[in-house]
């Protein structure tokens, strides 16, 4: 069993029922991407962001995003030091190797924004000095669904620098009564063991980044992409941004399909995830109730798949 099987089965000892969705976060993760999970509270997404921390020994925050939270909350900063008489920076919970903003749609813009230049580049600037984030780092955040008590929407800047928005959803009643068995007497977290380190994860995305992509690939994606801007439900189609997350992300997922290579296959299997939160409708769309996901399959039915040979 490869390093990457050890984890999700790992992982699986204290989540049920949701294996795509721990195949999907792995693969962001390789894929040096962030994950937004939308789903209302007590389904396990933070149960999910500890089992994950702990199979890849990973140094783990957690932040609540209130309407009180303020930037600095987040980044750290800057405090005067009257035993050195100089000013020092007190590092945020931002600067470690998985970073959970639970309920970040309940927090300010100024405090969302301040995650920007840290899940875009990696790094914080605090009072003009900028802090370079450990590595491997991702960004594993949960929203309640637009609407709720105290919540608000995105920006869009926020919402297209996550890789994948995936739901975890209610678990099946077979699913329901395992999870009820498994915390009878104990917390099935406290058995999951390290089965990699961050060294570890730093050289399989190296491996990553190897896979091949050939022409027609890259072509395909871009077609993909550009249908969702001519797409006349479509309001604001994808950004350049959205390319290169769909490219990570599937060559990511071939190497957990155990390939060196990308096959239209793996782009098929994580689009929705890439796309649906990163497409606007237009307000007739809205009004006739289709959904982002059914307008992402007739941009798959419009744009012709490739041939690839598979080895």
């Amino acid at each position: 069993m490869d390093t990457i099987e050890q984890v999700i089965q790992e992982v699986k000892k204290a989540v049920i029922g949701k294996d795509e969705n721990i195949k999907k976060i792995v693969a962001t993760m390789l894929a040096r991407g962030h994950i937004l999970l939308e789903d209302i509270p007590g389904v396990g997404k933070t149960n999910l962001t500890l089992a994950l921390s702990k199979a890849l020994s990973l140094d783990y925050r957690r932040m609540q995003f209130t309407s009180d939270v303020l930037p600095g909350d987040v980044t750290g900063y800057v405090i005067y030091n009257q035993k050195k008489n100089d000013f020092e920076y007190k590092k945020g919970p931002v600067l470690c190797n998985l970073f959970l903003a639970d309920e970040i749609n309940r927090t300010s813009p100024k405090t969302q924004a301040a995650l920007l230049e840290v899940m875009e580049e990696g790094r914080t600037t605090v009072d003009g000095i900028t802090y370079e984030l450990p590595k491997p780092f991702t960004v594993l955040a949960t929203q309640n669904p637009y609407g709720s008590a105290g919540t608000q929407l995105l920006p869009d800047s926020q919402l297209d620098r996550f890789m994948m928005r995936l739901s975890m959803g209610y678990p099946s009643f077979d699913d329901e009564i395992e999870i009820l068995k498994r915390k009878h007497n104990t917390n099935p977290l406290d058995s999951i063991k390290a089965v990699c380190t961050p060294q570890d994860i730093i050289s399989i995305q190296n491996e990553v980044d190897k896979v091949f992509v050939d022409d027609k690939i890259y072509d395909y994606i871009v077609r993909l992409v550009h249908e969702t801007r001519n797409h006349d439900m479509i309001m604001q189609g994808a950004s350049p941004r959205t390319s290169i997350s769909l490219l990570k992300a599937c060559k990511a997922i071939a190497f957990m399909n155990k390939r060196d290579y990308v096959v239209p296959s793996d782009i098929k299997e994580i689009i929705y995830d890439v796309l649906g939160h990163r497409i606007i409708m237009k307000y007739d769309a809205k009004i006739k109730g289709v959904q982002p996901q059914e307008i992402i399959g007739s941009v798959l039915k419009n744009v012709k798949e490739p041939k690839i040979k598979v080895c």
